[in-house]
């Protein structure tokens, strides 16, 4: 299946040293050669590269392992192609608009028999189950709280239920974000760090590169990192329970419902 990586922060973060990682199981550590794609949040805009060649032999990942765009929220995928055919439209991360923000989305699994009725103005534009199951999620969000935002705790409770309906169709580990929070579902794997001070060395386990994160950050820095599978060998990574979903909020968990944007 794909594989997924986020990155969440309290200051805007470059993602290239844990990016660089990922890249290499796109086609050389391992088989995810359909397709990769990434989506950087800056203010109300999104920067959005997507390509259907491998990540490895892809120009536009070398250019974002060597350019150090910053952002507070950051989403990636390399491809497995389970649904739709090897091509630009099935890549992820997919982006639309809902109440008046950018939302960006990735997904990895196989959803079976998942063909809901999508009558508004969510359709997408190319034929994978990822898409379908984004162009859902936000069709049920606008029905539910019409052209207004909702406070975060009632949009984590609604997400909570649809992704749980969503994962009866078969696996279905996802990213989401409008650029001022990250939500994370898991059905099968997703692990999860959080970096801040005192700051230490970290070690790719996909490639022989390290960083000592004590010289590029200042002790008020905090970042966390979302991935299908740990990227270093020295970070103590943790696991999601399946079937949990996260928020992710200037680089921590949120835990209860007393949550709201800042």
């Amino acid at each position: 299946m794909c594989q997924l990586l986020a990155m969440n922060c309290n200051v805007p973060t470059d993602i290239v040293f844990s990016f660089t990682g990922f890249a290499m199981r796109g086609g050389h550590t391992d088989t995810h050669h359909d397709g990769w794609g990434i989506a950087f949040f800056e203010g109300a805009g999104v920067r959005h590269f997507v390509d259907h060649q491998a990540a490895v032999a892809s120009p536009v990942a070398e250019l974002i392992k060597r350019y150090p765009i910053k952002s507070k929220n950051v989403i990636a995928h390399i491809r497995k192609a389970t649904q739709g055919q090897v091509a630009l439209e099935n890549c992820h991360p997919f982006v639309r608009e809902l109440w008046g923000r950018y939302w960006v989305f990735a997904h990895n699994g196989d959803l079976k028999q998942f063909a809901p009725v999508l009558d508004g103005a969510y359709r997408p534009v190319g034929d994978t189950d990822s898409e379908r199951a984004f162009c859902y999620l936000l069709q049920q969000l606008r029905a539910r709280f019409g052209d207004t935002r909702p406070p975060l705790a009632q949009l984590r409770a609604a997400l909570t239920e649809l992704v749980r309906e969503i994962a009866t169709h078969g696996t279905f580990n996802m990213l989401l974000s409008s650029g001022t929070e990250l939500f994370a579902h898991c059905s099968t794997a997703l692990y999860y760090l959080v970096r801040q001070y005192p700051f230490d060395t970290a070690s790719l386990s996909d490639e022989d590169v390290s960083v000592d994160f004590s010289q590029v950050t200042t002790p008020n820095d905090r970042v966390a990192i979302i991935v299908t599978q740990p990227l270093t060998t020295n970070e103590q990574w943790t696991p999601f329970a399946p079937g949990e979903l996260k928020l992710f909020v200037d680089g921590m968990p949120q835990v209860g419902d007393s949550i709201e944007l800042i």
